[in-house]
């Protein structure tokens, strides 16, 4: 423990205040006097420049050109050194003399010329960089000086990095001496102009050496790197904050002595003034010289934490705007006129913000689409990529969201720059004043307390923490076992439809309303002072449309504390509502900032719940005690700077860490699923490194993930986890699924978030706090030290006491998503008896007859004569397979007499499901060459024996020859099972004739087996009848993936949703030797949402990272990770990326787009896109014609008419239309759905009969409504008195029978004319089916020609048949 704390003095605060120098006593003396002496000349020779020379520009150019000369020497030494140990060859010495012959001899083997010690051992030893005193090295280095000129370099590559940090590239090496000479010329020009005097003369050339020794030899680790090892980028910090600081201080200084900067006041406050420019100033120099105490407690991030370039084409618009209102603020305003280009200045800001609002961050899926679209030939070319049979469906999904957000961009960006601009020209905000402003904002407060208050808290699972059950409960709430989609409620909608209000129609009206109040308070009091009016229009207008489009539940408190404030509490300071508005929701999101802070440490160090988890913990606790004043001021100072506040190693003393993004991780640490894609196949056979339990198991999480970025932007908005905001975090946990869901950005219409799952299997902390947020506290009857119980449906006084004390909250305990129940069973009890085994090795060998059979190389593998001539033998009446693999108690078809295997025994067996399966061979298939028999002595019959004798072979080989034992016989079958196949003996070589006799008969057979050997238990003898076990098989094959966890197929099918799953697991962990039989079953979960305290979060992240990374703390049952209910620590720590935390899976930051929300697009319509509206009027055109016409014509109603042109549901499901038959021609082919018509006077078979008829006769449209609005439509009806049962409302593909037999459909196809209709008319109800044009206009005429035949045909025959 002592010289762990020693070395973090020397290594971690020395070094922090030096910039990097320290003594190592690791290290050799000329390590350390190198070292040394670099550090005192970089200190003193600026110092001594400013005291012996007169100040002048001569010599701080001196003093730079100095420094430039003397790093540019050293990198380039280093450089080259690197590039010797790179590229250089070794050199072997061979033990010479010391006599004047060994040095010839040694001379003349190396070569004259390139030597450069041929005068004495003792001159050779003074040209090398050899210092230390040690025995004779026997092999060194060339170092090239010249042509023909080198130095002997007996140094390692070692002891070179522990002297210099390395620079691998020529751009570094520039960048560094570019930079040593700024900070040089920057530094020296401040003392030139006398800003430090006596001792901070010194401090400051501290500094200056500081920042340039660590472009030589950097801290490692700094206290703000993000990462173990060498951090290269962290080696800039000092020199770029300093270069900044000097420049800062320069201009600020120059500014207020000119005074050319106009000053203005704000909140009576004077900015810009030669007073406050010199304040601002003088700070800068003070925070100079306190550089070496910042960077020891790592206060300022690395210089890469905020470059980002994902936002300059919105940093593009802003000045494109800003430009925009700066020309127009001298437009004249009237008392009743709004200036033209003011109005279109408020459509261009109100459409960019939210074309803006709706654009992600992460450019790289608009990339994608781009490239698919100009470089189609880009996307196709994968040559490195394996080719995998299922593909991976999420990449196309973005696109398509991307594509359809900007499709409907096109339009509605236009259509609200319209409207606004008419809507600002028509003086409305003129002209209602004051009265329109505290309408909108009195509307404003009222929606938002009921949606972003009063909703979630009735939603949520404790409502005020009083309530013990929520007051609005969701259908699944009471549900055992959730088996369906979570179901639509009428409180979603509401929640929905408001927030739809609130942020496209109140907070947009409200914006406006006091850009045009500042505006015209502008132009009618014009001044020089206006530019900056005009810079801060278009910054506060564009922020808060965006802060309204994106986040708008908490605009409702900034809007009503900002009027109640500046309106009637105190109007004299108040300047005017845009600018108190603004700069209220900055103030506002540091406030909550600091809210969020203080309950973490509050509830964090409270006494009554505290959980030490080491004795230094107990220390810090009552010395913690004194400090809260500083701790207070902590917080404050971090809410402002928007810096994590840490608890130090976990213990109650917090300290303030660096700025981080939202992201929080600098660095991707995604982890990487181990496959056999990326392993090598020696390790796969022997020992499969990624056969561990978290690395299999990840492949859940990413499942998971993929489920949540399909419905979690919708689900967000449905309100189903209650408010949230940017940084959010939220644990999803259910009976083995445990992860950390980190909302990292917030835009109109999606979400982009990260998770992190943690271990099945989790540590004693991690299932402690799992028990916690899983455990329900309404039966908690005490109340202080009694338990009097509580009132019905209420929380008792210490279970409301205890969860305001929390830094979590449960927001909902049935929230329901996709994914795969997980049931793993123990092989060894599956397989313990030689019963249960000879049940698999029969299903086994009946799988490789089934897998035989069904193959389209049969005929081929018949027709081969080696195969042919290498299995005639067991043809031989005496043949004998007496392999010691072969056991009577296994193999069912085992000869006893003959001690082996014989054709006969195995006829026996296995003839009768041969002629089964060839048997159902020759009926599947049609066209076939010629009939194959399956006698005893056919080919057939004779291929099928040699792979199952093969087979069993290769199963026994890999047991090696133990199959009788349990152990060896599960080995063998896993090896198998991943397809493991040694062919030892030379009688199954016939075998390589074609690898697809094992790769596509026997290998499938062995994962087959194990299935069937799984529906054994359930029913023992269902597969006895052939036809039973063939449809199983055939069933299984097309449901069910059965492969190894490993193999990149399984990581696949789970993405692409596939039903089932099966997979044979083998697990050594922890001294644990055991095979599993892993079964996925796809089915719909729930989950417990839990919300937690987004600054607990960013605290204890930040404070795991300075305790590994900078304190070196390794202990793996360190204090800081034990488990504390209250803020769940051991939870969120582990959760940390690697290696900092262990979660089994990181995601990469995906984006969830709310159109890809069934539910959602429900209730708000789709997109509002050009090919949508065309379709619609299309639509709406072929109904309105259709309805007049069959009106005209039958003197019906609409209603009636329909029927025989198109029909929309008046529900949520999408709209459907029958279409007229029209001359074939290419678009997609619609789907066929199913509607529910009201049917009257029809009997039972004449209802179904009706009923298969209108299946066939429906399609889906999918016409989206015109701005978000469902299109609404009479559903097909027959006029009746009585109505039996609806039809059935999910949706259905065409039968196949309606698609193919095209001779058959261009037959009947004469009989109907295409410009007639078809009219029937009858007791129960009339149809009409025109002959005009189908809804999608004359393009789709020609697309739909064939099914739209095919399904008039049915017609005809059904309805001739009724009449």
């Amino acid at each position: 423990m002592g010289s762990q704390a020693l070395q973090i003095l020397r290594q971690g605060v020395w070094a922090s205040l030096t910039g990097g120098w320290y003594v190592d006593p690791h290290q050799s003396t000329f390590s350390n006097c190198f070292h040394l002496y670099l550090w005192i000349f970089l200190l003193a020779f600026p110092f001594l420049l400013y005291m012996a020379l007169p100040p002048s520009l001569v010599v701080a150019g001196v003093y730079s050109a100095v420094v430039a000369v003397f790093f540019t020497a050293i990198k380039v030494v280093n450089y080259r050194l690197h590039a010797m140990f790179d590229l250089g060859e070794i050199v072997e010495k061979k033990q010479a003399s010391l006599t004047a012959d060994g040095r010839r001899t040694e001379e003349g083997e190396e070569g004259s010329g390139f030597d450069l010690d041929h005068e004495s051992l003792q001159e050779s030893q003074e040209n090398t960089l050899m210092i230390e005193e040690k025995a004779k090295p026997k092999q060194y280095y060339r170092f090239w000086v010249l042509p023909g000129k080198w130095l002997r370099v007996r140094y390692d590559r070692l002891a070179l990095l522990a002297l210099l940090d390395r620079n691998r590239r020529v751009g570094e090496n520039v960048f560094a001496v570019v930079l040593a000479s700024l900070v040089a010329f920057l530094g020296f020009l401040l003392l030139l102009q006398g800003f430090f005097r006596d001792i901070w003369v010194f401090q400051f050339c501290l500094v200056i050496a500081s920042c340039q020794y660590s472009l030589l030899k950097s801290v490692q680790p700094d206290a703000a790197s993000p990462m173990h090892g060498h951090n290269w980028i962290i080696v800039y910090s000092r020199p770029v904050y300093f270069c900044l600081c000097c420049m800062m201080i320069w201009i600020f200084d120059l500014s207020g002595r000119s005074g050319s900067l106009q000053p203005f006041s704000l909140y009576g406050v004077t900015f810009f003034s030669a007073h406050f420019l010199l304040c601002v100033r003088d700070m800068l120099v003070v925070f100079a010289l306190c550089f070496p105490v910042i960077f020891l407690f790592g206060l300022l991030p690395q210089v890469n934490t905020f470059w980002c370039c994902d936002d300059g084409w919105k940093y593009l618009m802003w000045i494109v705007l800003h430009m925009f209102c700066f020309l127009l603020h001298k437009a004249p305003w009237g008392d009743a006129h709004v200036p033209v280009l003011f109005s279109v200045f408020c459509g261009l800001l109100l459409a960019l913000s939210y074309h803006l609002s709706r654009q992600s961050s992460d450019p790289t899926i608009l990339w994608s689409l781009l490239r698919s679209k100009l470089f189609p030939e880009l996307e196709n070319r994968t040559p490195e990529e394996p080719p995998v049979e299922i593909k991976d469906p999420l990449p196309e999904k973005l696109r398509n969201s991307v594509k359809e957000i900007l499709h409907s961009d096109l339009v509605m960006c236009p259509l609200m720059a319209v409207i606004t601009f008419a809507i600002s020209a028509s003086t409305v905000f003129i002209a209602l004043q004051p009265a329109l402003s505290f309408v909108l904002y009195i509307l404003a407060g009222v929606v938002g307390f009921i949606t972003h208050y009063l909703l979630p808290q009735l939603r949520k699972q404790l409502p005020w923490f009083c309530l013990a059950h929520p007051v609005l409960r969701s259908r699944e709430y009471s549900q055992f076992e959730v088996r369906d989609a979570a179901q639509l409620m009428w409180f979603e909608k509401l929640y929905a439809w408001l927030q739809c209000v609130e942020k496209y129609f109140i907070y947009p009206a409200v914006v406006l309303n006091s850009l045009t109040t500042e505006a015209r308070t502008v132009g009618q009091n014009y001044k020089e002072l206006d530019i900056y009016r005009a810079l801060f229009i278009s910054v506060a207008g564009m922020k808060l449309l965006r802060s309204s489009f994106c986040a708008p539940s908490h605009q409702y408190v900034m809007l009503c504390f900002t009027t109640l404030f500046f309106q009637f509490d105190y109007p004299r300071f108040s300047e005017t509502f845009l600018i108190d508005y603004y700069f209220m929701s900055i103030l506002f999101s540091k406030m909550w900032d600091l809210l969020y802070k203080l309950r973490f440490v509050l509830t964090y160090i409270a006494p009554w719940q505290i959980t030490w988890g080491s004795a230094f913990h107990a220390f810090a606790q009552p010395f913690a005690v004194p400090h809260s004043a500083v701790l207070f001021v902590q917080a404050i100072f971090s809410a402002v700077f928007s810096t994590p506040l840490n608890p130090v190693l976990g213990s109650a003393v917090f300290v303030t860490s660096y700025t981080r993004p939202v992201k929080f991780w600098e660095r991707d640490y995604n982890t990487k699923r181990v496959d056999h894609s990326n392993t090598r196949l020696a390790t796969q056979l022997d020992r499969n490194p990624g056969a561990d339990d978290n690395n299999l198991n990840s492949i859940f999480y990413e499942h998971l993930t993929r489920s949540l970025q399909h419905s979690l932007c919708g689900d967000l908005l449905l309100g189903r986890w209650g408010n949230y905001n940017t940084g959010d975090c939220f644990i999803l946990a259910s009976d083995y699924l445990n992860a950390l869901v980190h909302i990292i950005e917030i835009g109109n219409g999606l979400v982009t978030f990260q998770l992190r799952g943690l271990e099945f299997r989790g540590t004693y902390c991690q299932q402690r706090e799992v028990e916690a947020i899983t455990e329900g506290v309404e039966e908690d009857e005490g109340c202080c030290c009694c338990e009097p119980g509580h009132l019905p449906h209420m929380l008792s006084f210490n279970a409301a006491f205890g969860q305001r004390w929390l830094a979590w909250e449960v927001a909902a305990t049935k929230y329901v998503l996709e994914g795969y129940s997980i049931s793993d069973n123990n092989a060894a009890s599956m397989l313990q008896v030689f019963d249960l085994r000879k049940i698999l090795i029969t299903y086994y060998v009946k799988s490789i007859i089934y897998y035989v059979n069904r193959s389209s190389k049969l005929e081929e593998w018949l027709t081969n004569e080696t195969m042919q001539e290498a299995l005639r033998p067991c043809l031989g009446p005496n043949y004998v397979d007496s392999d010691p693999t072969f056991n009577l108690n296994i193999d069912e078809d085992y000869d006893h007499r003959a001690s082996g295997i014989t054709l006969s025994s195995f006829c026996m067996v296995y003839l009768d499901w041969i002629q089964y399966c060839n048997s159902r061979r020759q009926t599947v298939r049609l066209s076939t060459t010629f009939t194959l028999e399956s006698h005893k002595d056919s080919p057939l019959v004779n291929l099928c024996f040699g792979l199952c004798i093969l087979g069993r072979r290769a199963l026994g080989t890999a047991s090696h020859s133990m199959s009788a034992s349990l152990e060896p016989f599960l080995y063998g079958l896993h090896a198998l099972f991943k397809g493991d196949f040694r062919i030892t003996s030379p009688r199954d070589e016939w075998v390589f004739a074609d690898m697809d006799l094992l790769n596509r008969v026997v290998a499938p057979g062995v994962r087959m087996s194990l299935k069937l050997h799984q529906d054994h238990f359930t029913s023992p003898d269902e597969y006895e009848d052939p036809t039973v076990l063939y449809d199983a098989i055939t069933a299984n094959e097309e449901k069910m993936l059965i492969s190894h966890e490993g193999d990149p197929v399984w990581r696949s099918a789970i993405l692409a949703n596939m039903p089932s799953l099966l997979a044979l697991r083998h697990i050594m962990d922890d001294g644990s030797d055991e095979y599993k039989i892993i079964m996925l079953n796809k089915r719909f979960l729930s989950f417990r949402v839990i919300k937690v305290n987004r600054e607990c979060v960013r605290g204890l992240w930040a404070g795991q990272q300075q305790e590994l990374v900078f304190l070196r703390n390794r202990n793996p049952e360190r204090g800081s990770i034990q488990n504390a209910k209250q803020a769940l620590r051991n939870m969120i720590n582990s959760s940390c990326d690697q290696p900092i935390g262990y979660p089994i899976y990181v995601s990469p930051l995906t984006t969830s787009y709310a159109g890809a929300h069934s539910q959602l697009r429900s209730v708000w319509g789709g997109p509002v896109s050009p090919h949508n509206i065309y379709t619609w009027l299309i639509s709406s055109w072929d109904r309105l014609q259709k309805g007049c016409g069959a009106g005209c014509n039958s003197g019906g109603n609409i209603e009636d008419s329909d029927c025989g042109g198109g029909s929309t549901s008046i529900s949520t499901n999408p709209a459907v239309h029958t279409t007229q038959s029209t001359p074939a021609s290419s678009l997609p082919q619609p789907h066929i759905t199913t509607v529910q018509p009201s049917m009257a006077l029809l009997s039972q078979s004449e209802g179904r009969m009706e009923a298969g008829l209108l299946t066939s006769l429906q399609r889906t449209s999918s016409i989206q409504g015109l701005l978000g609005q469902q299109l609404s439509s009479s559903q097909l009806s027959f006029s009746s008195s009585v109505a039996p049962p609806s039809l059935p409302g999910p949706e259905r593909f065409c039968p196949a029978s309606l698609l193919d037999n095209s001779g058959h459909r261009a037959g009947q196809r004469a009989g109907l004319s295409q410009g007639s209709g078809l009219h029937y008319e009858s007791h129960f109800g009339k149809w009409s089916f025109s002959g005009r044009k189908g809804f999608n206009g004359p393009a789709a005429v020609e697309g739909e020609g064939g099914m739209v035949q095919t399904i008039r045909t049915h017609v005809s025959r059904l309805l001739f048949k009724w009449g």
